[in-house]
């Protein structure tokens, strides 16, 4: 397996890349996987992890920054736009069919996360993906709405539309305003505001564990009234009759949401549960991610097939 530093285009947003190719025998075009990471994320966390271990498996793998997010471009920084990372996803599929390494009727998408989310509607209104997989999937909406129980009183984020309204007025006045913060600055902080999930997360990005400078740590704060009307589950049943895939743990909170999106497929479809794995535990947990990568491996190989 070999990766490569790739840059391309989505709606006039350069994103940056990391194209892993698969060392072997074959000759002839791969199959191939784009790889979407989480809220917050970058390529070279979760995404990296599965796109390098899909390629050990014989698949092209594209792992990639979000615009506004990352090495990717766009201004405001650490904006999480719902219809432009639907957009990404389709914009890396566009940058695997120009690549001779792939076949370009062979190609698939893992969402991670809100990616889980997003490659829903991407795969629903994009017949070049043939079949689709998440991993601990959200809809970023949703669990800003609900929260990531979805038990969350309605009340809180109605105040986090109040303050994305002040914050559009500030920034006309020509303010600066800081974004939301995603993280406290310690677990305990974290464990009082959200939970074991919110101390999950805290370990995974603010700790040697994966943390990583490019990972936002605020979001800018008109991203949370372009996701009050996203519905990353809407579009659903237009995947079928391609495939879909879904894994979650069967500790994780959010669970319910992976639970949501299957109910409303119409095609081939399965729902497996990582047994003793929380939401964030199938982000790097070896023992947890190595059944997650089978289990994905061997549904892209069967939908996909092997390089020629």
């Amino acid at each position: 397996m070999t990766r490569t530093d790739i840059t391309f285009d989505s709606a006039g947003i350069p994103l940056a890349g990391h194209l892993y190719l698969p060392d072997g025998p074959a000759e002839g075009p791969h199959p191939a996987v784009v790889v979407g990471h989480p809220g917050a994320g970058v390529k070279e966390q979760t995404a990296g992890l599965y796109a390098q271990r899909l390629a050990e498996r014989g698949f092209v793998t594209l792992a990639f920054d979000a615009a506004y997010q990352g090495e990717s471009g766009g201004l405001p920084r650490d904006l999480e736009d719902p219809a432009h990372r639907v957009e990404d996803l389709k914009a890396a599929v566009s940058l695997l069919t120009t690549r001779g390494e792939v076949d370009a009727d062979r190609i698939g998408a893992l969402g991670i996360c809100a990616s889980g989310g997003y490659v829903l509607p991407a795969t629903a209104s994009d017949h070049r993906i043939k079949a689709v997989g998440t991993v601990s999937a959200v809809d970023s909406a949703r669990q800003f709405r609900l929260g990531a129980d979805g038990t969350q009183d309605p009340a809180v984020f109605h105040r986090m539309l109040d303050a994305a309204a002040q914050a559009r007025t500030a920034e006309a006045r020509g303010e600066r305003v800081p974004g939301l913060t995603l993280f406290p600055d310690t677990a305990e902080q974290a464990r009082a505001l959200g939970g074991q999930h919110a101390v999950d997360g805290f370990d995974y990005y603010r700790t040697p564990r994966a943390q990583h400078p490019r990972a936002a740590s605020s979001f800018a704060w008109s991203s949370i009234d372009r996701m009050a009307t996203f519905d990353a589950f809407a579009a659903v049943p237009l995947i079928g009759p391609r495939p879909l895939l879904m894994l979650a743990g069967t500790r994780a909170v959010t669970s319910w949401m992976s639970v949501e999106a299957f109910q409303r497929a119409t095609g081939p479809k399965r729902l497996h549960w990582i047994d003793g794995a929380s939401h964030v535990d199938l982000y790097d947990r070896k023992q947890y991610v190595d059944p997650a990568v089978d289990l994905l491996a061997d549904f892209f190989t069967e939908h996909l097939g092997q390089a020629a």
